[in-house]
């Protein structure tokens, strides 16, 4: 499969996943909230330009919860600075997680299919066989009660 087929499917779906939630909760990058406890540090590698918005959002690594519209637990919005960067995830509690990452170029608030980035954690590939959703199986890590490191590649167009 193309690349621009394994990146389309996989904005598409992360702009599905991003849908409101009136249980997660939205917080800033406050990289003191993993030093301790159930967390996780997301290192983001490949991000294209210092401009926009990177999207960061926990799910607990279950069929039911794993991208599911409206399911995630934390969402972390930061500036984007070109490379890489480090993203805090407060985490309720020790168990199994996924992450997914979306890089919004422009800062729109929208999935601009042509220019916007994602990733997800473990790095899966994404093909047309699973519609850019692989399965939470393939995502999840496990997170106990000390900060975590994890490291996702960005893909784009």
């Amino acid at each position: 499969m193309s690349k621009f087929v394994s990146t389309f499917l996989c904005l598409a779906l992360l702009t599905v996943a991003g849908a409101a939630n009136a249980e997660g909760q939205v917080l800033s990058n406050d990289l003191s909230k993993c030093r301790s406890g159930p967390s996780t540090l997301v290192q983001i590698n490949g991000l294209k330009g210092g401009t926009g918005k990177v999207r960061v959002q926990s799910y607990r690594a279950t069929a039911a919860d794993w991208l599911a519209k409206g399911r995630w637990i934390t969402r972390i919005e930061a500036p984007v600075r070109a490379g890489s960067m480090t993203v805090c995830v407060p985490l309720p509690e020790a168990g199994s997680y996924g992450i997914a990452v979306r890089h919004d170029v422009n800062g729109n608030g929208k999935t601009d299919l042509t220019s916007d980035g994602g990733g997800m954690s473990n790095n899966p590939s994404i093909n047309i066989f699973n519609l850019g959703k692989p399965s939470y199986k393939k995502t999840a890590f496990a997170v106990g009660n000390a900060p975590r490191t994890i490291t996702i590649t960005m893909k784009y167009m």
